[in-house]
């Protein structure tokens, strides 16, 4: 059997302007050294300059592995829920979306999903576990994991992930997909925790 191991980060902290701060290269580079014992096969990043900047800098840690964009990874609203689907809670957010822009997050969805939410052999036509990190942003990481967890396309919303936190999917062959982790910090100090997180008292 093999395995398609999945490592899933949001990218660091950034500025107004959606650059990567200083913060957000320490954060980077600290997820780069928590992943560098692993033999990985390409880093893949969101077409955005924070997520870009973060995947070069964690990749100074690894051995060779390629750098590369991907353009499903980039940021964007994966599905706009009906009024029923709704919580209480997001009403008013999805204000100003109409169906084309709708319909075009769900497409990259789907697209993000068919490209790596595969197994080995189906994704890539080997019969070697493969290892890939994905520097991408939360919604994309929210939209993998519920689809991991054939969760409904609603339940998205509230899976949030921190700077540089990382979320680790591994697709067999012939299996359903694993949840290994989400949202880890542990190879973060407390001070560069949970940043892209609403301000509050975190653990």
């Amino acid at each position: 059997m093999t395995t398609r191991h999945l490592y899933l980060a949001r990218h660091g902290a950034a500025d107004a302007f959606g650059n990567l701060t200083d913060i957000g290269r320490r954060q980077a580079g600290l997820l780069g050294e928590r992943l560098a014992g692993l033999p990985v096969d390409a880093v893949w990043h969101s077409p955005l300059p924070r997520a870009a900047a973060s995947a070069h800098e964690l990749a100074r840690h690894l051995r060779n592995a390629p750098v590369l964009e991907a353009e499903e990874l980039i940021d964007h609203l994966p599905y706009v829920p009906q009024a029923a689907e709704t919580p209480p809670s997001w009403a008013g957010f999805f204000d100003g979306y109409d169906a084309a822009e709708a319909a075009s997050g769900r497409k990259l969805a789907e697209a993000l999903v068919a490209r790596f939410a595969e197994s080995p052999k189906t994704a890539t036509g080997t019969r070697r576990d493969t290892h890939e990190v994905l520097v991408t942003h939360a919604y994309q990481i929210a939209w993998l994991v519920r689809h991991a967890l054939d969760a409904p396309p609603s339940r998205w919303l509230g899976l949030n992930s921190a700077n540089a936190a990382l979320t680790v999917i591994d697709h067999r062959t012939g299996l359903p997909p694993t949840l290994v982790m989400f949202n880890d910090m542990s190879h973060l100090p407390a001070d560069l925790r949970w940043t892209g997180f609403p301000d509050g008292t975190r653990p």
